[in-house]
This record gives C-alpha cells, sequence and structure tokens, in this order.
C-alpha cells in the first residue's frame, strides 16, 4: 500500500518537493483556482496556516484548471495573484489535474483514500480540501463550500 510520504510532487517555482518533508505534520491538501467564486478562501486558508503553523499544520495548495477554465494562468503568475491579493505564504505547487487519466498521482490517492458523496472520487469542484494527519491518514475531505474557518475545530484536534 503506498503511503502519502511517497509521493513527489514540483512547487509553483519547478522544484520537485518529496511528501515526506511533512511526516509528523498535519496537512490540508487543497485544488485551489484564481478566478473562481471560492478563491477568497485563500485568506481562510493563509489564516489557518498562520494561526496552526507552530503547531505543525502545513497548507499545500494545488492550483487546477480543470473546473471553468478558472485558473488559465502559470506558475508565476498564480504566485504573484496568490501573493498579492491574498498574502498567501503557504506552500503552493505546480498546476495539477485532479479528476480524469491525468489525474496527478497524489490526487488520485487522496480521492481512493476518502471518496465523497456516494463513494464517489471525482473531485467535485475548486477548493476540496483533505485533511491528512501526522501519520499520514487521510482523515477527511471537505467540499469546496465548507469554509476554512468552519475546519478549524477538525484541525485543531489532530494537531
Amino acid at each position: 500500500m503506498p503511503s502519502i510520504y511517497d509521493f513527489s510532487v514540483d512547487d509553483i517555482h519547478g522544484k520537485k518537493v518529496a511528501l515526506d518533508k511533512y511526516k509528523d505534520k498535519v496537512m490540508l491538501i487543497v485544488n485551489t483556482a484564481s478566478k473562481c467564486g471560492f478563491t477568497p478562501q485563500y485568506k481562510g486558508l493563509e489564516e489557518l496556516y498562520e494561526k496552526f503553523h507552530g503547531k505543525g499544520l502545513e497548507v499545500l495548495g494545488f492550483p487546477c484548471n480543470q473546473f471553468g477554465s478558472q485558473e488559465p494562468g502559470t506558475e508565476a503568475e498564480i504566485a504573484q495573484f496568490c501573493e498579492l491579493n491574498y498574502g498567501v505564504t503557504f506552500p503552493m505547487f505546480a498546476k495539477v489535474d485532479v479528476n480524469g487519466s491525468s489525474a496527478a498521482p497524489l490526487y488520485k490517492y487522496l480521492k481512493a483514500e476518502k471518496p465523497g458523496l456516494l463513494g464517489s472520487e471525482a473531485i467535485k469542484w475548486n477548493f476540496t480540501k483533505f485533511l491528512v494527519d501526522r501519520k499520514g491518514n487521510v482523515l477527511a475531505r471537505y467540499a469546496p463550500n465548507d469554509t476554512p474557518e468552519s475546519m478549524a475545530g477538525d484541525i485543531e484536534k489532530v494537531l
């Protein structure tokens, strides 16, 4: 059985990052987009990161252009947008697909570990979130309309 720590991903600057870097950390993994109705969640995600990073939380943002072409920019444009508009300091990664045959291996794993409603593995929209505990277990999957603030209690419990 693979573990979440077996995956490597490219960060938004094109550098390879092994997820075992986040062993013993709680991770909130989110597929993001810059031109979505949920884009203001970047603010709440950054607030969670600032509040809980010192206690072991990592927020990992994965831009995705599969939903309404709402993430059309380059990685450089996405990084600049996140920093300028929302002050994002949590790690952002290269654009990925989260559904279909070209879905990133990490997302195939997350969806298999924590299917959505009625057992569907498909990601429905931008800002779907996965909460992973310090041992790499995928604990929860949150819908796009679940705000970062509404997850704070769950995050605190696993920290």
